[in-house]
This record gives structure tokens, C-alpha cells and sequence, in this order.
């Protein structure tokens, strides 16, 4: 059973879609026929997508109810991105953070429901596991988020599954931390550090190194959602998916972006009070999906060198549109 034929979908929202990871899934959404709305605050741009007639890009904010209300109408898939995305960012300004991430998450839900949207697929975060022993953290697991910013993502998750039903399909997935090259760039992300770092510096910094950091590349990322929006709604619905490549330790991301990046990278370790620490097992999406990620992190070194070489970004050790926090001290978001 095609669960795109049958239930015909054809018009995908997304909260946040300007975003790193919407910057690679528009596009390849439009490419799958999709018409496509994206809703942002549009703080990094938007002219990084090209101009397409299923494209419809609205500047606005998921804590505007009204507006909400308006576009949700006749969406059949609604993919929640939009967030203030990772634990430093969101401690830049902790009441805004909860605005966001969850004070508008319960309303966009519900309206989302009372719109007749089919499915609704929410992006949480690896991170709500918190620092676990086992060798392999699956789904089933007591979360114990260490930060505001992960325990907000795990009660949303809670809050999605309370409007579940067979109408209004509701699924999460827990991402490892996307890493790689992207229409509008992260260069504050672990992997991604790693390799400016070293490509342009030719000395990568490791604070401690024994943490755990799993990755995934953003082309595996964006494949996920297509693979969702498609999926049988009674493989999927109430459904939580771990969604990560391998579990590396940050040195080992360290010498996997030295090994692309070159032989004369130097890696110098520090001590760190940073104690997040986080490893997931991606096996239920892979046997219930089918679902496995194709690309490395040395597949993200080598998409992010080549884009440093041919000169894509304008001073990327310093400019403040690669980085969330410089971005948000900038325009004070409110």
C-alpha cells in the first residue's frame, strides 16, 4: 500500500523550512512534485531558494495563531522543524526559547488537527536521552534531558501523541545532530566546526573528547522525511524513530575531518566541563522503514571542503549568518 496515492498528498508544510535542514529538504520536495509552504522568521534569507511555482515562502512567526490558522488550511503534511535549535542557542534568551520550542508547539498541534492536516511529523532531538550507560539507547528508554532545551523537545513529544488518531497522524523522529554542506549554512554544529576549523585554521580544537556525538549527514536527514511523508500510516502513527549514522566519540569526528581536510591539521585537545555525552541506536527505523543512512561524516567533510574551496561562503570563520548565536545576539529575536 502507497500511502501517498492513496491519501493524496501533495501539499507539505513546513515551520522553519529556511532553516539548515529545510534548506536541503525544499528543494527536494519540489523535485518529488510537492507544493511546498514554508514558514520562517526568515532571519537568515531566504534567496538561497530558487523560484518555483509549487513554492510558497511566508515570512511569519508559529507563535501568530492566526496566521497559523490560515495556512494550515488544505496542507496534508505538516513537518515541524522550526525551533531555536541546540542548547547554547536556546540559553542566549531561556523565555524565548520556551515561546518557541514549546509554548507554540501545543497550539500549532491542535490547529493543525482542527485543519484536517493528515499527518504531522515533529523533529525532537537525540538529546532527550540525556547520558546513558548503554551500549545502545532505543526508543523505549526513560529520557532524562539534561537542559531546558532537550526536556522542552521531550514534552513535546508527549503532547504530539495526546491528538494522535487515525486521521491525524502524528510521528517524531530524534535526530543525531546534522552535519554537511547546505543552502543556508550551519558552521555552529559539531562536525561542521570541525572542518572550518581545520580547513581553514589547519588546527582543530577538541574540548575533552571522550563525549559522544552522533551525526547525521543532511542528505540522510532530508531522505528521512520523504521516507515519512510516504510511509504506511500504521507503520508510523504514534511512532517515535531514533535517527542517527554511527556513534562516534568527538575526537574520532576530529580525526575522521583531519583525514579529508589533510595530513598537516593539527588536533590539540583541552579539558572541558561539557559532559554531554549522547549515543542512540537507529535500528527500529531500519527495520520498520527500511531505513538506513547512506553517508558519512567524512562524506560531510569532503561536501563542506569542496564548498570552501570554490568559495561559497564569505568569511566563514567570522560571519555571523553561519552562526545561529551571532545571528540572534545581532537582531536581538524577541
Amino acid at each position: 500500500m502507497n500511502i501517498n496515492k492513496k491519501t493524496k498528498i501533495k501539499n507539505v508544510l513546513i515551520t522553519g523550512g529556511a532553516g539548515y535542514v529545510g534548506s536541503m529538504l525544499v528543494p527536494a520536495l519540489l523535485e518529488k512534485k510537492y507544493n511546498v509552504t514554508v514558514i520562517d522568521l526568515m532571519i537568515y534569507g531566504k534567496n538561497f531558494f530558487k523560484k518555483n511555482k509549487k513554492l510558497k515562502l511566508i515570512k511569519g512567526d508559529i507563535r501568530n495563531k492566526k496566521l497559523l490558522n490560515k495556512i494550515t488550511k488544505n496542507q496534508d503534511v505538516v513537518i515541524h522543524l522550526a525551533c531555536i535549535s541546540n542548547d547554547p542557542s536556546f540559553e542566549l534568551n531561556p523565555s524565548l526559547g520556551k515561546s518557541i520550542n514549546l509554548d507554540a508547539f501545543e497550539p500549532l498541534v491542535k490547529i493543525s488537527k482542527k485543519n484536517k492536516v493528515k499527518r504531522f511529523i515533529y523533529a525532537s532531538s537525540s538529546s532527550v536521552y540525556g547520558i546513558k550507560k548503554v551500549k545502545n539507547v532505543i526508543e523505549k528508554m526513560k529520557l532524562s534531558p539534561l537542559t531546558d532545551y532537550s526536556r522542552f523537545k521531550a514534552k513535546c513529544e508527549k503532547i504530539l501523541n495526546k491528538y494522535g488518531s487515525d486521521d491525524f497522524i502524528v510521528t517524531t523522529i530524534r535526530p543525531a545532530t546534522v552535519c554537511g554542506y547546505g543552502s543556508r549554512q550551519r558552521l555552529d554544529v559539531v562536525v561542521n566546526i570541525l572542518s572550518n576549523l581545520a580547513f581553514h585554521n589547519r588546527k582543530i580544537t577538541v574540548f575533552g573528547g571522550n563525549q559522544l556525538r552522533p551525526n547525521i549527514h543532511i542528505t540522510d536527514m532530508v531522505n528521512v522525511y520523504l521516507k515519512l511523508i510516504k510511509a504506511p500510516k500504521e507503520k508510523i502513527n504514534y511512532e517515535i524513530f531514533n535517527v542517527g549514522g554511527k556513534n562516534q566519540t568527538v575526537m574520532q569526528l576530529a580525526r575522521d575531518v583531519k583525514s579529508v581536510m589533510g595530513k598537516d591539521v593539527k588536533i590539540v585537545k583541552m579539558k572541558t566541563n561539557d559532559k554531554r555525552s549522547y549515543h542512540i541506536s537507529s535500528n527500529k527505523i531500519s527495520r520498520v522503514l527500511k531505513f538506513k543512512t547512506r553517508y558519512t561524516v567524512k562524506n560531510a567533510a569532503r561536501d563542506l571542503k569542496l564548498a570552501f574551496q570554490k568559495k561559497f561562503f564569505t568569511n566563514p570563520l567570522n560571519n555571523k549568518k553561519f552562526f545561529n548565536i551571532k545571528t540572534m545576539q545581532a537582531i536581538k529575536l524577541k
